[in-house]
């Protein structure tokens, strides 16, 4: 994953409340029916906690992979065969299996940067082709095919991935096509299906007087990507390593080839040529049987690639493969899983292709964050945090305030309930904070809006839509809350919805809440405990420019807001929505409290009456908005309400210090 652009999007607004709550409507899907799911989920998280170790942060060097590669050459023999890499540890329990398919060079060890990130989610097996090795294109892709067509015998609803890099791309695809019945899932890194237009051809006919070792060389000189390496550097320092570290890493990549240039001494004189008909013939294949390719199809394009025309070929095979999404990565070249920054695995999840069954389920096949995409997150979201200089509160069970998450209980179901601010922008703050102090991870409950089917996403960051499926936010169904809250899970719900997010001017720090009380139900039926919270802040960061009334008086002004909203398809509020404009001020500070946990394990009363569920409605709503009270008071007595006085404090003590607040 690339660095993670949280931008708040225009549209992803506001984790809303189910509309048209209607009491009663809970007994028509009963508690059994969510809690025989709860082992399941369960049993996807046994071994796999938040923020669990992915590898990424220390990734061996290409060093390492050119030494493997050399002993590889001096050593290996045999026929292609599949291995299981010692580093990437033991997967989930009953994780899908993913099967490498090597480029041409055949090399099973090209995976090494991702062996651990995906060892977790996956059964992960390596195709390995020694170089001495002459099988014909045909017999490979049979020797896929039995592997495929036994598990799926064995599994017959467990999904395989087929990760084909370059070459592996035609190999996938090829038995993607022989295979149109069996729940396939390829991950396509740069496929080679467009060799015959590519530069390398060219280039090779030209050169081929030189000895092959030369050529290869060539090819493996053009292959390398120096700005990514450059980038890895200057991003290391800035993540604080010694700049001496960093420039070691650098150097060391840059001279690695050179320095193990005498593999190509060791590797047979007809290696190229045979290397050059095998993709030539695989490309062919995989052409010429695109059509009849049915799996779900995920692109990983190099727009820097000087091998393939990759960018090109991306958008030719979106239009032959019906179920293809793409991710471009802008400044990275060929070999795009030996480069830094790229993290296959946060891309599956956020393009909802990580699943156990035939249909993705967002709470069952949820994977919690790992610490690279907190790191990621974090990254991105610093200019926010920077502005903001987020501060939380929560309440103990005996009435006292303290800073930090103490008063939040740590064992769910939790269900957290508060006030939304303009666009949602405490959203990011609030679930990291979560993951980085109590490492339990918050699970919104969205709109269907914000989960949008995207066919094309770039590496230059994954947006809000993205941190919401990361975060395993959900759409807006009573059989997910059901599920969710069965499981134990923590989740946030804002009853004000998307009237809340987008107010008017004026409006800021009010509630929007409707009078169903389903939630307090729901909460009861599974011994939840009810966290009230309330934000406040936006007022010192972001001025609305209009109101609603003001593009009313427009002319056209009122149809052009409800033909909005019926494009939104929010047809069924009393209010129409339009997107304020909005203008950055001096920032201030962002405030959140937790109020004093509410048990429901004694409140079966408010499953069966309808006043006792009203009253308890009523309690949490008047326990958000003395705590907005709360906070709009207190904050006028800090000192670090401003962001001068914090930029002073945090350049006498470190940008990581923390920033005192009012005392609660």
């Amino acid at each position: 994953m690339a660095s993670v652009s949280l931008q708040t999007h225009s549209q992803a607004t506001a984790l809303c409340r189910p509309q048209g709550w209607r009491h009663g409507s809970l007994e028509r899907i009963r508690y059994q029916q969510s809690s025989k799911h709860a082992s399941r989920l369960q049993a996807s998280y046994k071994g796999l906690e938040a923020l669990y170790d992915d590898g990424y942060q220390k990734a061996k060097d290409l060093d390492y992979y050119y030494r493997a590669i050399g002993e590889l050459v001096e050593h290996d023999s045999g026929p292609p065969r599949w291995f299981c890499p010692v580093d990437a540890g033991s997967p989930i329990e009953d994780a899908p299996l993913m099967l490498y398919l090597p480029g041409v060079d055949g090399m099973g060890v090209g995976l090494f940067m991702h062996h651990k990130a995906l060892g977790r989610m996956f059964e992960l097996r390596c195709m390995h082709i020694p170089f001495h090795d002459r099988t014909p294109f045909e017999e490979l892709v049979v020797m896929v095919e039995d592997v495929v067509r036994k598990e799926h015998a064995t599994s017959p609803k467990r999904p395989i991935y087929l990760l084909g890099n370059s070459f592996g791309g035609c190999l996938a695809l090829a038995v993607a096509a022989r295979n149109p019945r069996i729940d396939l899932i390829l991950v396509l890194v740069n496929p080679a299906t467009s060799f015959e237009r590519s530069d390398i051809q060219r280039l090779l006919s030209v050169v081929s007087p030189f000895s092959d070792q030369a050529c290869m060389a060539i090819t493996a000189l053009l292959n390398y990507n120096i700005d990514n390496e450059v980038s890895m550097a200057v991003t290391s320092m800035i993540d604080g390593k010694h700049p001496l570290q960093a420039l070691s890493r650098l150097t060391n990549n840059m001279s690695c080839f050179l320095k193990h240039s005498k593999i190509l001494d060791k590797i047979p004189e007809d290696t190229l040529r045979w290397k050059m008909k095998l993709i030539k013939r695989a490309a062919s294949y995989a052409n010429y049987r695109l059509q009849s390719v049915q799996a779900e199809v995920l692109l990983l394009v190099s727009c820097a690639d000087r091998l393939l025309p990759s960018k090109s070929e991306a958008n030719r095979l979106q239009k032959f493969l019906p179920k293809c999404k793409v991710y471009f990565f802008a400044n990275h070249g060929h070999s795009l899983l030996l480069e830094y920054g790229v993290h296959v695995s946060s891309i599956i999840k956020c393009t909802d292709l990580y699943r156990h069954s035939r249909r993705h389920h967002r709470v069952f096949d949820f994977i919690p964050p790992s610490t690279t995409e907190l790191k990621e997150v974090d990254k991105a979201s610093w200019d926010l945090r920077f502005r903001t200089c987020p501060v939380m509160y929560s309440t103990m069970e005996d009435g006292t305030v303290v800073r930090g998450l103490a008063g939040v209980p740590d064992e769910g179901p939790v269900l957290l309930v508060g006030n939304h601010m303009l666009l949602g922008i405490e959203l990011i703050s609030l679930a990291a904070e979560f993951l980085r102090r109590k490492q339990v991870v918050v699970r919104g409950i969205a709109h269907p809006l914000l989960f949008p089917n995207k066919r094309r996403s770039w590496s230059e960051g994954h947006d809000f839509f993205d941190f919401l499926n990361l975060w395993g936010g959900v759409p807006l169904k009573y059989k997910h809350i059901y599920e969710l809250l069965a499981a134990g899970e923590f989740l946030l719900l804002y009853p004000g919805g998307h009237r809340e997010a987008l107010h008017c001017r004026g409006e800021e720090h009010r509630l929007f809440w409707p009078s169903q009380t389903e939630f307090v139900r729901m909460a009861a039926q599974f011994n939840a405990t009810i966290v009230p919270f309330g934000v406040v802040g936006e007022d010192d960061l972001l001025e609305i420019l209009w109101t609603f009334e003001d593009i009313r008086n427009v002319p056209f002004g009122k149809e052009m807001m409800r033909a909005y909203s019926n494009h939104l398809k929010l047809r069924e509020v009393d209010h129409e929505v339009f997107f304020p404009g909005l203008f950055l001020k001096v920032p201030g500070r962002f405030y959140y409290r937790f109020g004093k946990p509410i048990p429901t394990r004694e409140r079966q009363d408010v499953l069966t009456d309808k006043r006792a569920a009203n009253d308890l409605y009523l309690h949490v709503k008047s326990e958000v908005e003395g705590i907005v009270s709360y906070l709009l008071e207190k904050r006028v007595d800090d000192r670090y309400r401003s962001i001068i006085p914090r930029v002073l404090y945090q350049a006498a003590r470190g940008p990581n210090c923390e920033v005192p607040a009012f005392d609660p």
